[in-house]
């Protein structure tokens, strides 16, 4: 996939962001994995100014509503860090065939190191009103209802749909906005 051209328009907005992992590999059907994206989002809310507003991760991307002083590089901060810890995780799980394809699947011009974890880009959308925000919350949220995974939303543990019912969630969201 070519450099994405999508760009952080305002670092005062939140926005819709897509991470996708490589060749739309399911590494997120394990617990550890999942644990290892909520960990580095909890490290950028403490450290960064990272706010989320709502996300869903499923087994092979994930979508995010945050917002940061510098959302670009926080974004790119948590895949470098989430694609090292999965690695570390593959590797010592000795998940050698996940690993083969996470090399297979490498750009080119990925060159500094043997394995590439995330697709380029996050896609970034500008919300710049409540009507977007909560058409993004809704598609964020019904993802997991609309591939058949569970009935309702807040059933599906990694999703703010539980935050949003006022239920505990895996991670701290933003819900004034």
């Amino acid at each position: 996939m070519p450099r994405s051209r999508y760009r952080i328009l305002n670092k005062t907005y939140p926005h819709f962001l897509t991470a996708t992992i490589n060749h739309w590999q399911p590494l997120f059907t394990r617990t550890e994995t999942v644990e290892i994206v909520l960990d580095s989002w909890r490290f950028l809310q403490q450290e960064s100014g990272f706010e989320i507003y709502g996300y869903v991760i499923l087994e092979n991307h994930l979508h995010l509503i945050a917002s940061s002083p510098d959302l670009s590089r926080d974004m790119q901060r948590f895949k470098s860090y989430t694609a090292k810890r999965i690695i570390d995780y593959l590797e010592q799980t000795q998940a050698k065939r996940v690993l083969e394809l996470l090399a297979l699947f490498k750009r080119a011009h990925k060159t500094e190191s043997q394995y590439q974890v995330w697709e380029e880009g996050s896609h970034p959308q500008l919300i710049e009103s409540e009507t977007v925000m909560r058409q993004k919350l809704d598609y964020i949220h019904q993802n997991p209802v609309k591939r058949g995974y569970v009935d309702l939303p807040e059933h599906w543990r990694y999703s703010s749909a539980r935050n949003y019912l006022g239920l505990e969630g895996l991670i701290e969201v933003v819900r004034a906005w």
